[in-house]
């Protein structure tokens, strides 16, 4: 264990930090820490950051809720860097994506398919609510409103029962992936994020309800 007292905080008195998401790996963001800072985020558990621009402590997740409790501490071998590992209870980015992270500045021939995740599709939804592009069936949904949203959950899960009685696996796969993003449609159109999902399920395994309890 490094004691925080031997990191070598630069000439402005800062030493940077950055904030991976313990769940998906994910770089979140990228931020300062004065000693002050460091001290709080250590002793209350969330990452507490100096802002550069506001020239103040800042505590993540005072405004917006979406605090970052953190999971380690790691420094590199010359001690003059952070990675935080955190469990992040809603998006990193003021924007309202997951990470501040997202715009690509290059890629190469190679490797030039974008890993796929629940995130990813989130995002793509909630960027068609906001932009809504002609010709999209995911802007038509959101032209036709709530009603049609949720006639077709009730399709999709209706089709869902005849694929797996049929015992078809492919079928059944095929449908629940249209399940899925049919749900994430109805998520954005009511405010709901992943991260409430996914925070209601790990909360379940707590709860002393049979009916609701997961393990």
């Amino acid at each position: 264990m490094i004691n925080p007292s031997d990191l070598k905080f630069g000439d402005n008195g800062l030493i940077p930090a950055i904030i991976t998401d313990v769940e998906s790996g994910d770089v979140l963001m990228l931020a300062y820490m004065n000693e002050e800072s460091l001290k709080i985020s250590i002793d209350e558990g969330k990452t507490c950051f100096w802002s550069r621009s506001r020239n103040e402590l800042w505590r993540k997740g005072e405004g917006s809720g979406n605090f970052q409790q953190i999971v380690n501490i790691k420094t590199d071998c010359d001690k003059d860097a952070l990675v935080i590992t955190v469990r992040k209870n809603g998006p990193a980015c003021h924007t309202g994506n997951d990470s501040c992270f997202f715009n690509d500045v290059y890629i190469s021939d190679h490797d030039h398919v974008k890993p796929f995740s629940l995130n990813t599709l989130h995002g793509i939804i909630k960027d068609r609510k906001t932009n809504r592009l002609p010709g999209s069936y995911t802007t038509y949904l959101f032209d036709k409103g709530l009603d049609k949203i949720l006639k077709k959950i009730g399709e999709e899960s209706a089709e869902i029962i005849i694929a797996a009685k049929s015992n078809d696996k492919n079928e059944t796969i095929y449908e629940l992936s249209d399940l899925v993003y049919h749900a994430m449609v109805l998520m954005t159109e009511m405010g709901i994020t992943p991260d409430e999902v996914k925070n209601e399920l790990a909360s379940r395994h707590k709860t002393d309800n049979r009916e609701n309890q997961i393990d």
